[in-house]
């Protein structure tokens, strides 16, 4: 997966938005306010941490090792890093960022949910 492929495809979900609050190299991609992917789109290797429920961080981090470890900078126990450039399905990667946005949507309320067709 590309930069540019990374980006649309975070950008693809309902509500999804792409912010710079840290520094112009990196990106935020949040749904109504709240982060679901952080990547420097430019790094090397490419990289992109992603929320996961604690149990499959991980275990994704075991079967992966190297490829997806605990969340840079983040809270090891809710974020994985996921080098997108690496050994990686391209098919993995989106269903780990479609389930990182999944996440963050369940934990917004009722009405914001149901307004992005995600009850």
């Amino acid at each position: 997966m590309t930069p540019k492929e990374l980006r649309a495809f975070c950008l693809s979900f309902n509500a999804a938005e792409e912010d710079f609050p840290f520094n112009p190299e990196t990106s935020v991609f949040k749904v109504l306010g709240k982060m679901f992917a952080l990547s420097r789109l430019d790094g090397r290797p490419l990289t992109v941490n992603l929320k996961c429920d604690p149990e499959d961080a991980v275990r994704l981090r075991a079967e992966h090792e190297g490829l997806i470890i605990p969340g840079y900078h983040m809270n090891k126990r809710h974020w994985n890093t996921v080098t997108v450039d690496g050994g990686l399905p391209d098919r993995l990667v989106k269903e780990l960022i479609e389930d990182s946005y999944d996440l963050v949507v369940a934990g917004l309320p009722k009405a914001e949910r149901l307004r992005l067709d995600r009850p």
